[in-house]
């Protein structure tokens, strides 16, 4: 019974930041994630690193973008690019000071 409504509502959606563009088709996107602490209930902020695919290579580094969950791609991507929500700038680095 082949279905013929590709509904992919059960998946789990992220929304995060490019950090690096610099593989092929694959993009790393730095995830926030907030919540108060057990104990303390002071809102504690935790990040992650989730490799995703990029099959068009359309999102670059600082732009804020929907991933999705996925079967697993290679070792460490299992999600996939939805959409580019947001258009940014990348953080320049600092020049190292010298005195």
């Amino acid at each position: 019974m082949p279905e013929t409504n590709l509904s992919r509502s059960h998946r789990k959606e992220r929304v995060g930041e490019v950090i690096s563009d610099k593989m092929t088709k694959t993009i790393v996107v730095r995830v926030e994630r907030r919540f108060p602490h057990t104990r303390f209930k002071k809102v504690v902020t935790r990040y992650r690193k989730l490799y995703a695919h990029d099959e068009k290579e359309e999102a670059q580094v600082g732009d804020r973008v929907r991933i999705e969950e996925t079967r697993p791609l290679s070792k460490l991507k299992s999600w996939r690019l939805v959409e580019v929500v947001e258009r940014g700038t990348p953080a320049e680095p600092v020049a190292p000071v010298t005195v």
